[in-house]
């Protein structure tokens, strides 16, 4: 766990109780025997929560709590109040300053751990909220960054990404799997940044250089995200969406299950997206003889069950669409 709580409290009798309490649950303590001692711990190494008396000399947990909101490392640091003090001015002062929570003394070790782990919770989702955003905004610059250099693949990268978490979802994948694709998804071309951009926007057939040259982008978007940490789970959408079921794909030839599954489940959405989409040299086919294209070919470029599942979605959605479209004309 690791986590680290900060404990402020002057009476060394409690604050050594509430230390063990801590540490035998995982918890990393510091502990402060008054709000000046609390504070600069806290400036010396930002914790995951703070646990704070009131009453305590050289600054008491009033002005300790307003020390650390005024800090730019403060705003987001859970902090927990415990104290003997009842009256309703206390506790809404307390609230007036921004604590998180007030418990009063006397109090039960399960009533302490309750609190300090809805707390803990609460800050790794928004810290894990945060993480995820930040993350997605860079993602979707280099997916336009794309998308910039195709003349022809405009929105092809959002369409991807909508039937790639439909199938995922319908796969019964994990919410954190789920949170990967999101943005594999979106980088799975990538490695075209480094196509030139007369290759990725000609409208005759390419020569076998400028074919071959095309053919390095999964490997070349795969060497890009590999020296970036929140990236690098995407590393199986890029590199292997063009590998095929028989074997005869590139850029490894990896066949069957030997393909990571992000990767057999990407083959089918992105073919499904180019199929039914406008092109140089051709015009968009329509998604009923899509969907048969990719029944045909499952067991040889798709894996045969994923496809499955994605043209039942494909059906029943326009199954769906199309009673929706006749109940509205009938009435």
């Amino acid at each position: 766990m690791d986590e680290h709580i900060l404990v402020a409290e002057d009476n060394l009798g409690i604050v050594n109780v509430m230390e063990d309490l801590l540490v035998m649950q995982g918890y990393r303590v510091t502990k402060a025997v008054n709000g000046q001692e609390a504070f600069d711990a806290f400036s010396h190494e930002t914790p995951d929560l703070i646990i704070s008396d009131i009453m305590m000399p050289r600054m008491d947990g009033f002005q300790l709590l307003e020390a650390v909101r005024s800090h730019p490392r403060g705003l987001g640091v859970p902090f927990l109040f415990l104290s003997a003090r009842t009256e309703q001015h206390a506790t809404s002062r307390a609230r007036t300053l921004g604590a998180d929570d007030y418990i009063c003394k006397p109090f039960a070790p399960e009533e302490l751990l309750v609190a300090v782990q809805a707390k803990l919770e609460r800050r790794r989702a928004l810290q894990s909220f945060d993480t995820r955003s930040a993350h997605l905004q860079t993602v979707i610059m280099l997916a336009n960054t794309i998308e910039a250099r195709e003349s022809y693949t405009r929105g092809h990268v959002e369409r991807v990404q909508h039937y790639a978490l439909d199938l995922a979802r319908a796969l019964g994948w994990s919410n954190e799997s789920l949170a990967v694709c999101e943005f594999g998804a979106l980088l799975h071309d990538i490695g075209k940044v480094a196509v030139p951009r007369m290759i990725l926007n000609k409208r005759r057939k390419l020569l076998y250089n400028e074919w071959q040259a095309l053919r390095r982008h999964p490997q070349l978007g795969a060497h890009m995200l590999e020296g970036i940490d929140h990236l690098r789970a995407a590393l199986p959408y890029v590199q292997a969406h063009h590998e095929r079921w028989d074997g005869l794909g590139y850029p490894l030839g990896l066949a069957g299950t030997e393909i990571p599954r992000e990767g057999r489940l990407l083959t089918i959405v992105d073919a499904f997206d180019a199929m039914t989409s406008d092109r140089p040299y051709r015009r968009a086919m329509s998604e009923e003889f899509a969907l048969r294209e990719l029944r045909r070919q499952a067991g040889l470029q798709f894996d045969p069950e994923m496809v499955e599942v994605f043209i039942s979605l494909r059906e029943n959605k326009t199954h769906s669409t199309s009673t929706s479209q006749n109940s509205t004309d009938n009435t």
